[in-house]
């Protein structure tokens, strides 16, 4: 299983490079090391729900068109795909890859809204949440670690062999993307509303329109495919993930008045 990458929309504008470095280059290297292997393994890796991009159907199938990214890192995690696309074809690779949606939990990524919302929150810190255009509202898919998991395990369990050997391919290989959501979108401002009542701290909230930095306002998962092939059932809503989150943060960090990073 192939989980590391450069992450994060943001950061890609200010070094690019890394994303090449990690989420191509990496990716590539991994592959050759996997192709020459004999024999050789079967690969789950993860790629992103950014590949929707600009794509405006919802919710977001595997069926629909992904050549629209609408920042760097969803264009080299679509790189991504068609990369696994080529070695799978003529190397006989077996090849999953997992479009998470906005994965979240203890120990997730200081980078992330949820994560720096909870840290400024608590220190008294103004949280500035975006709006798209004419103030449309901005949402996310929501999706517990655990639900990602327990999708991803299954991914493992049902992946063919591939079907090369040194570097050679002796018939058609598995080659499969599935869509690791929760289904249920739940604006930002919701996602404030609840860390407000488990951190029991009002937010000072700012209000702006989302700047041209490659977020997309609105993500929706399509599961049907992921649940009929891997038994894929995420059980998690935000407001039961956000509590075993917060529970953890002020575990691990303690009181309000430490550095939480």
């Amino acid at each position: 299983m192939h989980l590391a990458a450069q992450a994060g929309v943001r950061y890609a504008m200010q070094n690019p490079g890394s994303y090449i470095h990690s989420n191509v280059n990496g990716f590539v290297t991994l592959l050759e090391a996997c192709k020459n292997s004999n024999p050789q393994p079967a690969i789950v890796w993860a790629s992103s729900s950014s590949v929707y991009g600009l794509n405006s159907k919802v919710p977001f199938s595997e069926k629909d068109r992904t050549d629209q990214p609408a920042s760097l890192y969803a264009a080299t995690k679509k790189a991504g795909e068609e990369i696994a696309h080529s070695y799978n074809h003529i190397y006989g690779l077996s090849i999953t890859g997992l479009r998470f949606f906005t994965v979240y939990g203890p120990w997730g990524r200081p980078d992330m809204a949820y994560y720096f919302f909870t840290k400024d929150i608590l220190r008294g810190k103004e949280i500035k949440i975006f709006e798209g255009a004419d103030h449309a509202t901005v949402a996310r898919d929501f999706t517990y670690i655990d639900d990602v998991v327990k999708g991803c395990l299954s991914a493992l369990d049902t992946a063919k062999k591939s079907t090369g050997s040194g570097g050679k391919k002796a018939g058609p290989a598995q080659l499969r993307v599935y869509n690791l959501g929760n289904t249920s979108p739940v604006p930002v401002s919701k996602l404030v509303s609840i860390l407000e009542k488990l951190l029991k701290v009002k937010a000072k909230k700012k209000l702006l329109p989302m700047p041209r930095n490659g977020d997309v306002v609105f993500t929706h998962a399509n599961i049907t495919l992921a649940r009929k092939e891997l038994g894929y059932k995420p059980t998690t809503d935000l407001e039961t993930g956000l509590k075993k989150f917060v529970k953890w943060y002020i575990s691990y960090y303690g009181s309000k008045k430490k550095s939480a990073w």
